[in-house]
């Protein structure tokens, strides 16, 4: 019995119906579309706005100068004294004392310079440097 069963044709099954699958891709694609459109008009109000207040600011600048310019009253270089010449005075500072300058070696306090087998070899100095008056 169990083997008579197995060799029976199970009934057919019925097609399976396609349902209508809805994407919200149109959907999405037209709000998309109105979001970029709403940006670009920001950008171009902004840009417009930017624009105009440069030009505004020009004309302000402008106005500016051209007020400056029309205060500004030219004045014509005073005429020198011919009738009085400079006559230079004596300063009141006395004259500065010549010396020789000291082009000998400075003593071990000082900086140092050897040649030979060591490069450079400078040494830190204490002594300070007479200035000339």
């Amino acid at each position: 019995m169990h083997w008579s069963m197995s060799c029976q044709k199970s009934p057919t099954m019925e097609n399976t119906k396609t349902q209508e699958v809805k994407l919200h891709t149109q959907q999405r694609a037209t709000k998309r579309a109105m979001f970029n459109y709403m940006v670009a008009t920001k950008l171009s109000i902004m840009e417009q706005r930017r624009k105009q207040e440069e030009m505004l600011q020009k004309m302000i600048a402008e106005e500016e100068i051209r007020l400056l310019r029309k205060e500004m009253v030219p004045r014509a270089q005073l005429m020198p004294f011919f009738d009085r010449p400079f006559i230079p005075q004596r300063s009141s500072r006395p004259l500065t004392i010549p010396r020789e300058p000291s082009f000998r070696m400075m003593s071990s306090k000082g900086f140092s310079c050897n040649s030979g087998s060591e490069l450079y070899n400078f040494q830190p100095t204490t002594q300070a440097m007479n200035p000339i008056k």
